[in-house]
């Protein structure tokens, strides 16, 4: 069985601010055989684009490699604008094991994508998640904490030297994290209201380190070009808290505060099972089975691959 990682790299730059940039990224993203661009997404509201590539882990890891580059030539963090959080031209780079691969075996892939990153771009980065060398850089949100324009000073706390890289930024492409991580899934709630501290209400309520939902990463935001705000959700394992399950607190609270949900979406890609706990939330399936029940699945299992 061929082996297969998955890899979500994220960058400080959207298509809408800056078309000709995105398109660069998306050529170097087809560059390499072995790897594909399954999936490519940008906002300009966040100021921000995510990929999603499928490939063998040296194709992967190469390709990542060459995005990190390709980033740093184009994104100067000096002038960035955005409403997520950031602090490199290439942010976060994300594997996940798919196929007949090991978390160590993408721990060991975020490694040496680390120390190349600093030995040829003088990149310097953080290893978070299944990666992370002290129990505090597991959590990216706590990596990314200052972001880009606080992040020379909290490099020179003794306690955040940079896994790979010295105690300086690069000057324009920030610093990275590079990581391991399982599946998660992208979700965004938007609200009736132009009023983003509604939004930062309900988030500090429903994410984990505050005391809500389990998994549940969060952050709220403002969408300049609707006039609405939103709850930006990163639910890192949605087994634990389903997507109904955020949903529901969301519509709850934002009633509670006079207004309603007017949309969610995706970013990136989400496992079927995500979606299918909303199916069985919403529909009210009794005795749900969904490896011989939907039909996908079930030929999936009758083949036998």
């Amino acid at each position: 069985m061929a082996k297969l990682v998955e890899c979500i790299p994220n960058f400080s730059l959207s298509k809408e601010k800056n078309e000709a940039g995105y398109n660069a990224l998306i050529e170097v993203a087809k560059s390499v055989p072995g790897c594909i661009l399954f999936d490519a997404q940008t906002d300009g509201n966040h100021n921000r684009s995510v990929f999603t590539l499928l490939g063998s882990p040296e194709a992967v890891e190469e390709v990542a490699f060459r995005l990190a580059k390709k980033a740093m030539e184009l994104i100067d963090m000096n002038h960035h604008v955005g409403e997520h959080s950031r602090m490199g031209a290439t942010d976060v780079i994300p594997f996940v094991p798919t196929m007949d691969v090991t978390v160590e075996e993408c721990v060991e892939m975020s490694k040496r994508l680390g120390k190349r990153m600093w030995d040829e771009l003088k990149i310097p980065s953080f290893l978070y998640e299944d990666s992370a060398t002290v129990p505090e850089r597991r959590n990216l949100a706590t990596c990314r904490k200052g972001q880009f324009e606080g992040m020379p000073e909290k490099l020179l706390q003794p306690e955040w030297a940079p896994d790979f890289g010295g105690r300086k930024i690069h000057p324009t492409a920030g610093i990275t994290a590079i990581g391991a991580r399982p599946p998660l899934v992208a979700f965004n709630v938007n609200l009736a209201t132009s009023d983003v501290q509604i939004a930062k209400n309900i988030a500090k309520v429903i994410r984990e380190s505050s005391g809500g939902f389990k998994a549940c990463k969060d952050m709220g935001f403002m969408l300049e070009d609707r006039g609405i705000a939103q709850v930006s959700m990163n639910m890192v394992n949605y087994e634990v808290t389903s997507l109904p399950v955020v949903y529901e607190m969301i519509r709850a609270m934002a009633e509670r505060y006079g207004t309603h949900i007017v949309g969610s979406e995706l970013v990136g890609l989400a496992p079927a099972k995500a979606l299918l706990d909303c199916a069985e939330f919403y529909l009210k399936l009794e005795n749900f089975d969904y490896k011989n029940q939907v039909m996908e699945y079930h030929l999936i299992d009758m083949l036998g691959e």
